[in-house]
C-alpha cells in the first residue's frame, strides 16, 4: 500500500470516529463538517480507485 492509500484511509477512520462521537454527544454543527469531510475523502477515494471497506 503506498503512503497516499495509507493517509487517505486513515483520514477516513478518523472521519469516521470523529463523527461518531459529534453524534454521541449531540453536536450537530459537528456531526455535518465531519460527515462532509467523509463524503469528500469517500468521492477522493472514488476518483483514485481506493478500496474503502465498512467496518
Amino acid at each position: 500500500m503506498d503512503a497516499f492509500t495509507a493517509g487517505l484511509l486513515q483520514r477516513i477512520r478518523t472521519a469516521e470516529t470523529d463523527l461518531s462521537r459529534a453524534r454521541e454527544t449531540g453536536d450537530d454543527f459537528l456531526a455535518d463538517v465531519e460527515q462532509e469531510e467523509l463524503d469528500d475523502l469517500h468521492r477522493l477515494a472514488a476518483e483514485h480507485g481506493v478500496e474503502v471497506t465498512v467496518a
